[in-house]
């Protein structure tokens, strides 16, 4: 089993900028591909970020997140910049085994709770 935890949601403005965290414990964490997911009410989950062998970024958000890891603190993060209005929905930090890079919510194993975003225009 793997723990997966977020934090770092919240409201900022248009224009500002997030960062969101997720921790992962349960299994060695370099073993780990990661993922942030997004879901507004009626839509399927996204993915707008990935990290495995490579990164992957949707193109709503390319240029804006930057994903990355912290191997030695078992821990993901989402940086957010430049923030807009259509931003706003529910984060989702997503774990599983493997060295590839997914980017499909089934493709995943583990979940977190959820991080609230909310950008005010």
């Amino acid at each position: 089993q793997v723990q997966v935890v977020e934090s770092g949601g919240g409201l900022v403005q248009a224009g500002g900028s997030l960062r969101l965290s997720c921790a992962a414990s349960g299994r060695t964490f370099n073993s780990l591909a990661l993922g942030w997911f997004r879901q507004s009410p009626g839509k399927e989950r996204e993915c707008v970020a990935a990290i495995g062998s490579t990164t992957y970024y949707a193109d709503s958000v390319k240029g804006r997140f930057t994903i990355s890891r912290d191997n030695a603190k078992n821990t993901v993060y989402l940086q957010m910049n430049n923030l807009k209005p259509e931003d706003t929905t529910v984060y989702y930090c997503a774990a599983r085994v493997g060295t590839f890079t997914y980017i499909t919510a089934r493709s995943y194993d583990y979940w977190g709770q959820g991080a609230q975003v909310t950008v005010s225009s």
